[in-house]
């Protein structure tokens, strides 16, 4: 193949891979609590509706931690961690939906601080992006009233 071709082909498959992230919605909610509160009534918000919490990370330590490693000079977050969490019950209805909607589990949820606005805490919740059918839509909207809700307990 030659370069040219191999350029444009990588083009356009960033181009898609662009696409599909942005095609996900970010719902997000600003409070003014102390962030580790915030991030622990997240936590429960998973467990009180009966799912267990997948994985857990800290982006913000990440980022500090690796700043030097890729030129950084800026730490933009004071606090920034996200959890993660399956469920069967509304992953078989994805999948039922339409088997493609697998790659939307698991469930993503986070809050963060900034350090331009210390003592704002951001929670929110990644969407699932447009759904393919009418089946599927159904299903998401479902979804993305329960993340809405576990992120809004979090937020009160």
């Amino acid at each position: 193949m030659r370069a040219a071709t191999r350029l444009l082909a990588a083009c356009a498959a960033l181009a898609l891979s662009a696409a599909a992230v942005s095609a996900q919605d970010v719902k997000t909610y600003t409070v003014k609590k102390p962030f580790d509160e915030v991030r622990f009534e997240l936590g429960n918000a998973v467990v009180a509706r009966g799912f267990a919490v997948q994985s857990e990370g800290n982006i913000a330590k990440m980022l500090d931690r690796t700043a030097a490693d890729v030129g950084a000079t800026k730490s933009v977050y004071k606090n920034g961690e996200f959890v993660t969490f399956c469920s069967a019950k509304y992953t078989r209805m994805m999948v039922e939906a339409d088997p493609a909607n697998f790659g939307n589990c698991p469930f993503l949820v986070f809050a963060y601080e900034t350090n331009d606005k210390p003592g704002e805490v951001v929670v929110g919740f990644r969407g699932l992006g447009a759904a393919k059918s009418e089946a599927s839509k159904k299903v998401f909207v479902e979804i993305e009233t329960m993340l809405d809700g576990l992120v809004k307990d979090a937020a009160k």
